[in-house]
C-alpha cells in the first residue's frame, strides 16, 4: 500500500468517526435499535480504517489527525444536528485543534 491509500484509510475513519460520535444521542442511551447499529456499524468501521492507517502512517501522526479533526467535525455536526453553538472559547478551541493538525501534516516531521 501507499501513503495516498492511508490518507484515504484516514478520511474514511475521520467520516466514520464522526458519524458514530455524531449520532450517539440519537441512540437515547442505547435504547432505539437502528440508531444503536448504526453507531455500532460506524465505530466499527471508524477502528477498522484507523488500523489500516497506521500499516501505513506513523501512528502518532495518525492519531493526533484523526482525533483533532474527529473532534472539529462532531463540534460542526452538532451546530448543523443539534443547534449547539460552541461560545467563543469552544470556538478558539477548535481554531487551534486545526491550527495544530495543519502544522502536523505540514511542517512536522515524522520519522
Amino acid at each position: 500500500m501507499n501513503i495516498i491509500s492511508g490518507y484515504i484509510y484516514l478520511f474514511l475513519a475521520i467520516i466514520f468517526g464522526v458519524l458514530s460520535s455524531g449520532y450517539l444521542k440519537t441512540t437515547d442511551n442505547f435504547s432505539n435499535i437502528i440508531p444503536t447499529i448504526f453507531c455500532i456499524i460506524t465505530i466499527i468501521s471508524c477502528i477498522f480504517c484507523l488500523s489500516k492507517t497506521m500499516n501505513i502512517l506513523p501512528v502518532g501522526f495518525t492519531y493526533a489527525t484523526y482525533g483533532g479533526m474527529t473532534i472539529t467535525g462532531v463540534t460542526l455536526f452538532s451546530i448543523f444536528k443539534y443547534n449547539q453553538v460552541p461560545n467563543i472559547y469552544g470556538v478558539l478551541g477548535i481554531f487551534f485543534i486545526v491550527i495544530g493538525v495543519v502544522l502536523l501534516n505540514t511542517v512536522a516531521k515524522a520519522n
